[in-house]
């Protein structure tokens, strides 16, 4: 479904809006790679300088496929921004469309200049509803919008694009504005709202507001497009809810162009989304409805109350936290603990029944958690991620440092067979190694030979598969799991021994929604860890470094 926009012929008529799935460069050039159906690539909106964001949660789900979000414009900065686009690699039939914010007229000229040599396209983010003098608080204003275009188009000479809010009484009127400017395009809708929800009395979003997509938006969203149609001859990007063929079609309909599809992609590995896109296309030609089958409707982001009972401190920044009850959870996946007013984070469960978290003090949160008295209510969501699956016969290598032992010690638990191998840098450091040493064959190194091998792990897991036999290493599986510089040391020496489709990797990158969504937790081959993992396959990065190595278009 090859479609002109703006001057480029592109491979598909879809995008993804901004803020969702596609907000890393990895993420964007895998999907470019991957993804034909999405001709139009759109970044997250990047700004003059750095933001952290808003802490978690940043989103939640209040009824199935509608959401409330506030991320909080967290981005690198355009200086940041700038470097990492340049890094990629834009096959000749897609478009990169960049989205940036300002908090003034000159803030979007000065980030339009820094990224435009980087894409296709700049979108101008005049919608967001929920970050203070940001966004919809510009994107009220016809003359304001005019105003900001106009400068942008002066400064640039790439087509700019107009990202609309739906907070408006008649987004004609603003639609016109844009295009007094210059516009070359409009998009429409961003979020509505911003709306709070709340679970056991408590509102969830730190931010206590979010913007809301998904079903509840569509019909908003189809009004604006054909109101924005009839005031303008400009194309247009459409997004809100948008999730079946029916959905495209009516937006097609109204007056779209290009269609995005955001919120439908919750919960979806990047495979799934693939075969989603695939399947829509399917859908457009045959007039079936085969996509919305496949979008996520029973994603769980629902709030479980646990109650503390044990807090036994190992180190001054090691604990294990004990609750009141047991989780379902299997040997792979993770859970998020939520402490309203403090924030959430995602942790592997050390145990199911007791539910056991093991804690390591890295900052507020944790370092929070590490004072926590028994009695103290949290709640807990998911499980998320994928539950691991070695075939039957395997002989597991499982190497853990930190509080990587929790997502490996069940692992050993559930399927046997296993080796477990913890390195810590002294043995004061060590959690929970009789228990594991019950459950496999335990294997501890300490940097100071405090205990055990006097090195780093990475040094006794070579030594052990040294002594093993060519026929013995045939059955080796191996996950790794820890911070990066240990489980790529881990990698280099396994792939000595065994191929790379037998070694799974989980890597402690900063996860934020856990639904696949917020794009924080994008590996450097741009899976996002809480869907297509937590554990990665190490073959599949061998085969995005084959596909990205050449330069493709410009």
């Amino acid at each position: 479904m090859k479609t002109e926009f703006l001057g480029k012929t592109v491979s598909g008529p879809f995008t993804i809006p901004s803020g969702i799935v596609t907000c890393s460069a990895n993420i964007i050039q895998r999907f470019f790679d991957l993804i034909p159906e999405v001709g139009v690539l759109t970044t997250k909106s990047i700004g003059p300088e750095p933001r952290l964001g808003y802490r978690e949660p940043v989103l939640t789900q209040y009824e199935a496929g509608s959401f409330t979000n506030a991320v909080g414009l967290t981005n690198p900065g355009a200086d940041r921004s700038a470097e990492l686009l340049g890094e990629l690699n834009i096959p000749d039939d897609k478009f990169l469309l960049i989205s940036i914010f300002g908090g003034r007229v000159e803030e979007y000229v000065e980030v339009a200049r820094k990224l435009a040599p980087h894409g296709d396209g700049l979108e101008l983010n005049l919608s967001c509803p929920h970050a203070k003098g940001y966004g919809m608080a510009m994107g009220q204003d016809p003359e304001l919008v005019r105003e900001i275009v106009s400068a942008v188009k002066a400064a640039v000479a790439i087509p700019v694009v107009a990202k609309l809010t739906p907070n408006v009484p008649n987004i004609g009127e603003i639609a016109a504005a844009a295009a007094a400017g210059g516009a070359d395009a409009l998009c429409a809708i961003n979020t509505m709202g911003p709306e709070c929800y709340k679970s056991h009395g408590h509102p969830i979003l730190t931010n206590g507001k979010g913007g809301v997509s998904g079903k509840a938006v569509l019909p908003r969203a189809l009004e604006c497009v054909r109101e924005i149609k009839a005031a303008v001859n400009r194309p247009i990007i459409a997004c809100g809810g948008i999730s079946s063929a029916a959905d495209v079609s009516e937006a097609f309909a109204a007056g779209a162009d290009i269609i995005g599809i955001g919120s439908a992609l919750i919960g979806m590995t990047t495979n799934e989304i693939a075969e989603y896109f695939q399947a829509m296309v399917q859908d457009l030609s045959a007039k079936s409805e085969q996509a919305e089958a496949l979008v996520r409707y029973d994603i769980d982001m629902n709030f479980r109350l646990v109650t503390l009972v044990c807090n036994e401190r190992i180190t001054d920044d090691i604990c294990i936290l004990t609750f009141d009850r047991k989780i379902e959870i299997e040997a792979g996946q993770f859970i998020f603990l939520w402490i309203p007013g403090l924030g959430e984070k995602p942790f592997s469960a050390l145990t199911d029944d007791p539910f056991q978290l093991a804690v390591i003090n890295l900052g507020e949160f944790t370092e929070e958690l590490m004072s926590l008295e028994p009695g103290t209510e949290a709640y807990v969501r998911g499980p998320h991620g994928n539950a691991v699956s070695p075939e039957p016969g395997a002989r597991i290598m499982a190497v853990a440092g930190g509080t990587g032992l929790a997502a490996v010690y069940q692992l050993a638990r559930d399927f046997g067979n296993t080796e477990i191998f913890f390195g810590a840098r002294s043995a004061e450091r060590l959690y929970f190694v009789d228990e594991s040493a019950k459950v496999s064959d335990l294997h501890i190194a300490t940097d100071d030979g405090s205990r055990g091998h006097h090195g780093v792990i990475t040094e006794l897991l070579e030594q052990r598969l040294e002594a093993l036999s060519p026929e013995e290493r045939e059955s080796l599986v191996f996950y790794n799991c820890g911070p990066a510089p240990m489980v790529r040391a881990a990698e280099v020496v396994e792939r000595k021994y065994c191929s790379p489709e037998r070694i799974f990797n989980a890597i402690d990158y900063w996860t934020k929604c856990g639904v696949g969504i917020c794009g924080a937790c994008d590996a450097p081959d741009g899976r996002r860890l809480c869907v297509d993992g937590p554990f990665l396959d190490a073959a599949d990065s061998d085969r995005s470094a084959a596909i990205n190595s050449p330069v493709i278009g410009s």
